[in-house]
């Protein structure tokens, strides 16, 4: 019942990392992420008992969809647990693709939290639990992009670079290399702030992650599936960490230069390029885009962590002298020329001879931060960086 994603030579991409750089465009799904895989083979193999009495899954927003559209197209009643948190985007892709089929429940602010309330809903009313990652029939339906991708390439794939959040499509996808083209390697890139594939491996088994950032919010699992773990911890060649802001460059590069709009998730396997520069020259590469469900409203916090990331912007507390001139001497004496104010906030206390203003400053190059601060210690402008304090920055930001 579903249409094959185009696997497309990315010429800027393959240019700039002198290999022949593939792209396989599961943003391009109906759904517009591969959930859909796992999610309809899942359902279409149940039973009428097991049909009858519905499902229930959870899910941070992409196999919510594709579990919608299968209750949709398989006439199956569903729930749907999804965090609060989940981008309003996807919350009404969700009812959309599912229709009167479905209902949506939100609960708590990490996947995890939305799963802990699905089991619960499943326990009571004895509905199919359709886990998004950690079931066979899940992992089979992920593994056909493998599939599709081997029968699509004319020539021998050195790499595959695929996302991993809970490892449902990375168990799918090795299972068929492992078999079908075995002398591929196959890098596993996580978020940074999510690395639950990574510490299982360190483990030697499904760890919980005591705390994630949740921006990479496909990505961003607590704990991958033990029959995940158990597939890919002798698979994968490699599995490597990507720093938010890094994900941030990636898909402002992806709109601008290629005009693709990717989720954060859905740039994961491209933005680790950059750290296997070297090694793969003159190999062909293949980059799984996961899904392209963005929501428009986060575009200003990846702009504002993208540019941290590069060192392009700079917060500061910075003690003002409370006098006349003061500001026209930091704006004329200390700033370069291309330095630009983005954020200030002063509040003027008249019993004090020096008053604290939060600034954000933009630059054009991340060397322009030394100078900068050499002319506040220079006119004796007493300062604190915020950028290495990352929880008082969102504090005060």
């Amino acid at each position: 019942m579903l249409q094959p994603t185009p696997l497309q030579l990315n010429l800027n991409l393959s240019a700039h990392y002198k290999a022949s750089v593939y792209l396989k465009r599961e943003d391009l799904q109906l759904v517009r992420s591969y959930k859909i895989r796992g999610a309809y083979n899942k359902m279409a193999t149940l039973s009428t008992e097991e049909c009858q009495r519905g499902i229930v899954c959870a899910s941070a927003g992409n196999h919510a969809q594709g579990v919608a559209y299968s209750c949709h197209l398989l006439g199956i009643v569903g729930k749907i647990v999804m965090p609060k948190t989940t981008p309003k985007q996807k919350i009404k892709q969700v009812q959309l693709f599912g229709k009167e089929w479905i209902d949506i429940i939100l609960a708590g602010d990490t996947f995890d939290d939305a799963f802990q309330e699905a089991q619960r809903i499943q326990k009571e009313q004895q509905l199919v639990f359709v886990h998004p990652f950690d079931d066979p029939k899940v992992i089979e339906g992920q593994g056909t992009t493998a599939l599709e991708i081997l029968s699509q390439s004319v020539v021998p794939i050195d790499y595959v670079f695929l996302p991993i959040g809970g490892g449902g499509l990375a168990a799918g996808i090795a299972s068929v290399f492992q078999v079908l083209s075995p002398k591929t390697k196959l890098i596993g890139v996580e978020p940074q702030g999510a690395p639950s594939m990574t510490q299982a491996l360190q483990a030697k088994g499904p760890v919980r992650v005591a705390q994630i950032d949740k921006f990479v919010d496909g990505a961003a699992v607590q704990q991958v599936g033990r029959l995940n773990y158990e597939i890919c911890q002798d698979k994968l060649s490699d599995v490597v960490l990507v720093p938010e802001g890094k994900v941030c460059s990636t898909i402002l590069k992806l709109y601008n230069e290629e005009a693709l709009v990717v989720e954060p998730a859905g740039a994961l396997s491209i933005a680790a390029l950059d750290f296997y520069q070297e090694e793969i020259q003159g190999k062909t590469i293949v980059c799984v885009v996961s899904g392209s469900n963005n929501d428009i409203e986060r575009t200003e916090e990846i702009k504002e962590r993208s540019l941290l990331y590069e060192g392009l912007k700079h917060y500061f507390i910075i003690q003002f002298p409370q006098r006349p001139g003061a500001l026209k001497a930091f704006v004329n004496q200390v700033l370069g020329e291309e330095d630009d104010i983005s954020y200030f906030q002063f509040i003027k206390k008249n019993n004090r001879e020096i008053g604290p203003v939060v600034v954000g400053l933009e630059m054009k190059k991340p060397s322009d931060l030394e100078p900068l601060m050499h002319n506040m210690n220079q006119l004796g402008f007493a300062y604190q960086y915020l950028n290495e304090k990352e929880a008082l920055l969102r504090l005060l930001i």
